[in-house]
């Protein structure tokens, strides 16, 4: 989706070089450079852009909820860890990326949505991702978000990245973040409590060609997203007027349980140990929610979560 909407925007800044508009296309390299760094100081975000009606019928179309499961006090700041990454992460962006679902759940909270560097590097499209509240996934981004000295500020990381996606694949519980304490580590050094966040129906929206890991396939895509930076799952759906084939995501319904806070001490200089131990606690707890929630969801009672 943000793919799609990427290349039209880029499509229409080439079309200002080659045709008589050309000096819009320089004004804007000028705006470029000179708003470089917007996106990792906290973005710019925009209630008009947030409040479109659009997104209102985007969020009833799966449909989108989101659940609480505890408050958290805008006194604080937090790191939330969205699971699983999905092939569109339509929760992450339905949930915060629009209003006013999770203003009216969490009130005085604002919520930023991290996502990969490279997208606020195409023309136009970064000002319209930046509007709707998302921000660099770059340690500089999130640093800005959580030093918030009053608190109310929510840091919304995907933490499988664009690695996890590859297993998007319906039934899938597998998650990639035995490895990544990264997340781990900046909670811990501006003291923002962690919270687990799981979505399901996020992987049954989308059905992708098989690339079980060893695949020839799927060591071209892991080849390409360590050269690019994104993935390229080969996914399909369905159409506007039938459903065996297209790129339209399913009509899912999609349950994004935001868990409990694990309270984070200050600690401007953890230890690998305490990194560890951290890490550890919130794989419990991540754990902990999904069970607690699946059979609400429609997964089998014998089917747990799987992390790599």
């Amino acid at each position: 989706f943000l793919s799609l909407v990427a290349e039209f925007c880029c499509g229409f800044f080439v079309i200002l070089i080659l045709g008589n508009f050309w000096f819009l296309a320089v004004l804007y390299l000028l705006w470029l450079y000179l708003d470089w760094e917007t996106p990792c100081a906290g973005g710019r975000r925009s209630q008009w852009v947030r409040s479109w009606t659009v997104w209102k019928y985007f969020r009833e179309y799966f449909p989108i909820h989101l659940i609480k499961t505890s408050e958290l006090n805008p006194n604080h700041n937090y790191l939330l860890g969205f699971h699983p990454h999905g092939v569109l992460v339509a929760g992450a962006f339905g949930n915060f990326c629009t209003d006013p679902t999770f203003k009216n759940l969490f009130p005085g909270l604002t919520p930023y949505l991290h996502i990969m560097p490279i997208w606020f590097g195409c023309p136009f499209f970064r000002e319209y991702i930046m509007s709707a509240g998302m921000v660099s996934a770059s340690k500089e981004s999130v640093s800005y978000v959580l030093n918030n000295e009053g608190g109310g500020h929510a840091s919304i990381i995907v933490i499988g990245g664009a690695e996890e996606s590859l297993n998007a694949h319906p039934g899938s519980l597998t998650l990639n973040i035995l490895k990544r304490k990264g997340f781990i580590k900046m909670a811990l050094k501006h003291g923002a409590h962690l919270v687990p966040v799981f979505s399901f129906g996020e992987n049954e929206l989308f059905k992708q060609v098989a690339n079980p890991k060893g695949s020839r396939l799927r060591n071209v895509q892991e080849k390409l997203q360590k050269i690019m930076g994104f993935a390229l799952p080969l996914f399909h759906a369905r159409g506007v007027f039938q459903y065996s084939f297209g790129l339209i995501p399913y009509r899912q319904p999609i349950h994004t349980v935001v868990g409990s806070p694990i309270p984070v001490k200050q600690n401007l200089n953890p230890t690998t140990e305490e990194i560890d131990q951290l890490h550890a606690l919130y794989l419990q707890k991540l754990k902990k929610l999904f069970e607690e929630h699946k059979s609400n969801y429609g997964i089998p009672e014998h089917k747990s979560l799987i992390f790599e």
